[in-house]
């Protein structure tokens, strides 16, 4: 039987109460659902912790403070339990978002507050102006380069959000600006510039050249199969 995506809340309810009554095997329970031993398991590990509420699935990402966070790692260092167990225990989706929590600790990285706005990500770019473009990122640099914050809080995307930031770390308010369609004449490059741009222009035609060249090599080689006496007919 195939694996299936989802579960519902009383296939889950049902599974377990069955494991743990004895009413049907791990076998018999994995293959009726076509589930993996390994997520039954799991499903155990949360009713142990959390009863029937704890199988409930969640529409929304959770909040993690730093505090919870360092908790969980602490437990886990401390050898109260594996990554399982204690996933469980502190209601963690995942054991691999605590697995993360750890190495980020061991690595001397800072565990942040985590405030899920997932909406950021779907909101549409729009047009903005220059100096909309120098407040958004001057909001987001004061507070601590939080793109999902400043996105959430000016209604733009996090992608224009982030990019206008390092355009902004790297150049300056000059990086804002919009330079869509706007072509700099030779005359107004200095030095470098003109070079870099002089190189590109060889570059482009060398490119061209060497795919001229391929071309006609493809051609001479149709035509030479084409009238030698093997690919003739008889």
């Amino acid at each position: 039987m195939g694996r299936k995506n989802k579960y519902t809340f009383e296939e889950k309810v049902n599974a377990v109460l069955d494991y743990i009554n004895g009413k049907r095997g791990v076998t018999q329970i994995c293959n009726d659902l076509g589930l993996s031993r390994t997520e039954l398991y799991k499903w155990v590990r949360i009713y142990d912790n959390h009863g029937e509420t704890g199988l409930l699935t969640k529409l929304k990402n959770r909040n993690y403070s730093k505090e919870f966070k360092e908790e969980a790692v602490f437990a886990y260092l401390n050898g109260e339990g594996s990554y399982n167990d204690l996933s469980s225990t502190y209601d963690i989706p995942s054991p691999t978002t605590l697995k993360n929590w750890v190495k980020k600790y061991n690595s001397h990285i800072e565990l942040k507050d985590y405030d899920p706005q997932g909406d950021v990500y779907m909101t549409k770019t729009r047009k903005t102006t220059l100096q909309e473009r120098i407040e958004i990122v001057n909001y987001c640099i004061a507070h601590d380069k939080q793109y999902k914050l400043a996105a959430k809080q000016y209604d733009v995307s996090y992608t224009q959000i982030y990019q206008w930031t390092q355009k902004y770390l790297e150049a300056g308010e000059d990086g804002l600006l919009d330079k869509r369609g706007k072509h700099k004449t030779d005359e107004t490059l200095d030095e470098t510039e003109l070079l870099r741009r002089k190189i590109a222009r060889l570059e482009k035609q060398l490119e061209m050249k060497d795919m001229e060249n391929q071309l006609l090599k493809k051609v001479k080689e149709i035509e030479r199969r084409r009238y030698s006496p093997k690919g003739s007919k008889k």
